[in-house]
């Protein structure tokens, strides 16, 4: 049965939000917001918790790419594969709502590839709350984003998302009304950028 912790989004308080990464590292599917829309979180390792995410969205595990959410860039070389090209286009649209697509390294396990193009999603909000959880879990989240099957767009009231996922999620980080639009997708992995989800972000320059 979920349980919901309001914390600031501007200024998130440091107890409620140690409160939620002892949930996280605990095992825990949490919904927490970004700065598209609500999303769904795990621990990277936590294998139970990434199959009750996937079975929540309905994604395919063939296709459906999952993200990490990194603190910043330096984090991102660890899980992901980034030449010049990519760098630059990285630290010029993040942090922000955008999901880059790109080659994973050894250090993401296979289970959360693209089990096809052996790439995996890297994402860095530009929110409070998120700032402050990754900071205090000292690695990245994996991360989906909060749209359930059959719908276009995600959910933006915290106690309806509560009152929803009741039995399938164990926790909701209410950080006020989230955002319709899921992120941007664009994936760099193979050279030219190719947008694979209009979504918050301007992709405009990727067109």
């Amino acid at each position: 049965m979920a349980f919901l912790i309001a914390i600031h989004p501007q200024n998130p308080q440091p107890r409620l939000v140690r409160q939620a990464i002892a949930a996280i590292r605990d095992g825990s599917v949490v919904v927490y917001p970004t700065d598209s829309s609500y999303a769904l979180g795990c621990l990277i390792g936590d294998k139970e918790a990434m199959e009750r995410i996937r079975r929540i969205r309905d994604a395919d595990i063939r296709t459906h790419n999952f993200t990490l959410v990194c603190r910043d860039l330096s984090e991102i070389a660890r899980y992901a594969r980034v030449d010049n090209s990519q760098y630059r286009t990285l630290r010029a649209f993040t942090p922000g709502p955008y999901t880059f697509i790109l080659g994973a390294t050894r250090e993401v396990p296979k289970r959360l590839q693209n089990s096809k193009q052996r790439t995996i999603g890297i994402r860095v909000p530009d929110n409070a709350i998120v700032r402050m959880l990754l900071a205090e879990l000292g690695e990245p989240i994996m991360s989906s984003t909060l749209l359930l099957p059959g719908e276009t767009r995600a959910m933006t009231d915290p106690s309806e998302i509560k009152e929803r996922l009741e039995h399938l999620v164990d926790l909701v980080i209410d950080g006020g009304t989230g955002g319709v639009e899921p992120s941007s997708v664009v994936d760099l992995s193979s050279g030219l950028p190719v947008v694979l989800r209009h979504g918050k972000g301007d992709v405009s320059a990727f067109e």
